[in-house]
């Protein structure tokens, strides 16, 4: 399973669930079956069970905390605020910062380089500076910030 395509997946579902208003598998499951048939991104999804409890637990895991995140997110933001983000750069941010603090099996580093990466894929050009400012000052206080989320 490639943690790169279950990301795009996690941002997808997320967004879908913003948008339509569905729930997590409904979103989870379409997504996989549509990259299942269509194929179009040369994705390769070996083990379709295993990517759908993965994506499932971070999109479960990305969606039940986000008051928490965004309040997170809020404090990061100079200047903006998360509801006037675009929704990709939103989802982007809060998958991001859900692996980031609530996940102890993404090192810093990769969950914010991914984050950047996805930004770039389904963001605008200003996108990854963008998720790579915001994130870069979060992973500078990342320990406090997890024991701030903890003891609430």
């Amino acid at each position: 399973m490639k943690r790169r395509v279950a990301r795009e997946i996690v941002v997808q579902s997320l967004y879908q669930m913003e948008m339509n208003e569905v729930d997590s598998l409904e979103a989870v499951s379409m997504l996989l079956s549509e990259a299942a048939e269509e194929n179009e991104t040369e994705r390769v999804i070996g083990d379709e069970v295993q990517m759908k409890e993965y994506v499932l637990q971070l999109v479960n895991g990305t969606w039940e905390s986000k008051d928490s995140i965004d309040e997170l997110l809020a404090h990061y933001l100079k200047g903006w605020q998360v509801s006037r983000l675009s929704r990709v750069d939103r989802q982007i941010l809060r998958l991001a910062v859900y692996e980031l603090t609530y996940r102890d099996d993404v090192p810093g580093k990769v969950a914010v380089n991914e984050a950047i990466e996805l930004s770039k894929h389904f963001g605008t050009e200003e996108s990854g500076k963008f998720v790579n400012g915001v994130l870069g000052r979060m992973i500078q206080e990342l320990d406090q910030v997890k024991v701030k989320l903890r003891q609430s």
